[in-house]
């Protein structure tokens, strides 16, 4: 459609051309004493319209050749430019590919590319970003060849840039493989040292708190590490079961740290209620403050928790190591009270029991409770009823020993003999 245009358009200045110069009988005559030229109106214009197009083509050609000096510089700084480019191309793939010595030799040469078009009179606008990848190219090729000093001096130089607008990025980039380095060489000061510099937005980005909690965990600051994680396990850095596992080792860990019951009731208000019902914390903390001597009633609180969970026939239940675990720290608590289990543990576990009569592990505890009070028919029945199923050698071994001592009492030496036998076979 646009082509049949413009051949109507053409037709229509054809036409129009024939129609004024076919029947055009106007002259100019030029006086030039002592002559008269007489010139029909056709050629003048015809020639009025040559010496417009000629002045115009010798223009053009003037300023094309007055040009070609800055065509040629910028055809230059082109090729400079595109020579860079590859470089930098070059030292991304070697790097990705495990070449280290050839990426560094390519960021190196990028480098004194740079140094050159900065020292030409046209240096380029985004020179200082690619001179800031080469000297990062250069220095993660330097680390992976274990050329500390190297990779150290070419990371100087970015992080000696100042902060603008376009360096901004790299100079944090920069502060963030520094710290990671540093981290691989466990120096720790130097990593905390490099954090500590950075703003307070770059400090809450999900691979900062990741180096953050790894310096953490290196130096043994638990309770750091701890919340660090908690931020994490918040910003989705790890899966569920990842975080799961990752908050209870470090609140395990805070709670063994602790070396006197005040510690490890500090140590204990520091963890959150999601950590201090979960079984394997809950049950450490109740050992380590029957270990160091605290109060049993408060060992016996934390407990109670996971003893709810117990209870629940569901699949989300305690696993048998949970309750075994649960199990042991609450028999010991019995035996470390003066008068044994108080009236309310009484009644839980005897409800407890007597909704699951064939649980070995409730049937064992029963059992251990009524011996503490002194119970011995009940306390003999229910753990001989619990040696059927019981899964954990230990506790096997601990009711035979149980049942020895009652034998002993009854002056049942055949009965003392055989339990004793039994519990040597256990252990």
């Amino acid at each position: 459609m646009r082509t049949l245009l413009w051949f109507l358009a053409l037709f229509g200045i054809a036409v129009a051309i024939a129609l004024f110069a076919g029947n055009n009988q106007g002259t100019i005559t030029v006086f030039w004493p002592p002559h008269r030229i007489d010139l029909s109106l056709n050629l003048v214009l015809l020639l009025l319209v040559g010496f417009f197009f000629t002045l115009y083509v010798a223009l053009r050609a003037l300023s094309v050749l007055l040009a070609l000096p800055g065509e040629a510089r910028r055809w230059r700084m082109s090729q400079r430019e595109r020579a860079l480019q590859q470089g930098l191309l070059d030292a991304l793939a070697q790097l990705l590919a495990g070449r280290f010595i050839r990426a560094r030799k390519s960021a190196e040469s990028m480098l004194l590319q740079e140094q050159a078009l900065a020292r030409s009179d046209d240096p380029l606008p985004y020179g200082a970003r690619l001179r800031s990848m080469a000297h990062l190219l250069a220095a993660e090729s330097a680390h992976a060849l274990a050329d500390r000093s190297g990779r150290d001096a070419h990371v100087r130089q970015v992080l000696n840039l100042k902060p603008s607008r376009d360096e901004a990025d790299l100079i944090e980039g920069a502060q963030l493989r520094a710290t990671r380095w540093a981290l691989a060489d466990r120096d720790v000061s130097a990593a905390f040292g490099l954090l500590s510099g950075l703003p307070k937005g770059i400090a809450r980005r999900t691979l900062a708190l990741r180096l953050r909690f790894k310096a953490e965990r290196l130096a043994g600051h638990t309770q750091a590490a701890l919340e660090s994680a908690r931020l994490l396990a918040k910003h989705r850095a790890f899966s569920p079961l990842a975080a799961h596992s990752i908050l209870q080792g470090l609140a395990r860990e805070l709670i063994q740290g602790a070396r006197d019951p005040a510690q490890l009731q500090q140590a204990w208000r520091q963890l959150e209620v999601s950590e201090q019902i979960t079984p394997e914390v809950a049950t450490q903390a109740a050992q380590q403050m029957l270990l160091l001597g605290g109060e049993v009633a408060l060992a016996q609180q934390w407990l109670m928790p996971v003893w709810a969970q117990m209870l629940q026939v569901t699949p989300s239940a305690l696993s048998v190591a949970q309750r075994t675990e649960l199990v042991q720290v609450l028999d010991r608590s019995f035996a470390l009270s003066p008068d044994g289990p108080d009236a309310e543990w009484l009644v839980r576990i005897e409800a407890a029991q007597l909704r699951q009569p064939s649980d070995a592990l409730l049937q064992y505890l029963a059992g251990f409770a009524c011996l503490r009070l002194s119970l011995w028919g009940k306390a003999q029945q229910l753990l001989r009823q619990s040696l059927g199923q019981l899964q954990s050698e230990p506790l096997k071994r601990q009711a035979w020993v149980a049942l020895a001592q009652l034998a002993q009492q009854r002056a049942d030496p055949q009965a003392e003999i055989e339990a004793w036998r039994q519990a040597a076979k256990t252990g």
